[in-house]
């Protein structure tokens, strides 16, 4: 059985372009059963904020741990961890705790923390996708971090935290892109 689970980021919901199409790139492989976690995030005005972010993510992180705690993960031959921003940090933390060994990741526009907070393991099954204009994301020490845990990384010039810029035509081609390679990535 495969499952397939997505951890948005705290402005970024589960409806929006990279999480709505890679659920739907998922069922085309294969992924009978999915769940959405939704967050409620108390903490105000967090970028830039090491602090706030601090108490976002533990926030966050319990909302997630109450919303999976009815999954047997041993009943799953394949688990497919689809995250955004903040998300990115609460999955890889997530799959690490539990020790879910067979757990994949697509990291939609992942933060310094993704890698760094988490102790990422150098033979995590990942693929990440970043903007160089991602005000969230130094991206340049966000691919140096990747690249260090063998991650492939993929860059897309002048485009932010959602992946997109300010010409919408340029802004689909990005999207099919990254889910071009989102379901390359995931078979």
């Amino acid at each position: 059985m495969k499952i397939a689970i997505y951890f948005p980021g705290v402005g970024y919901h589960a409806d929006k372009p990279l999480l709505y199409y890679s659920r739907d790139i998922a069922r085309e492989a294969g992924y009978e059963e999915y769940r959405s976690i939704a967050y409620t995030c108390s903490v105000k005005k967090i970028r830039g904020d090491m602090d706030k972010m601090k108490r976002a993510f533990e926030e966050l992180y319990m909302q997630t741990e109450d919303a999976l705690k009815d999954i047997r993960w041993d009943e799953y031959d394949d688990v497919l961890f689809v995250s955004k921003s903040i998300g990115t940090v609460i999955a890889i933390t997530y799959a690490l705790k539990y020790d879910i060994k067979n757990a994949r990741q697509v990291l939609y526009t992942p933060l310094a923390e993704t890698f760094t907070a988490t102790n990422a393991p150098k033979d995590l099954k990942a693929v990440a996708f970043i903007g160089t204009k991602d005000p969230w994301s130094d991206s340049a020490k966000v691919v140096e971090l990747a690249e260090a845990l063998n991650i492939p990384i993929h860059q897309y010039e002048g485009v932010n935290h959602s992946l997109e810029g300010d010409d919408t035509l340029k802004n689909l081609e990005i999207m099919r892109d990254v889910m071009a390679k989102t379901k390359d990535w995931i078979g």
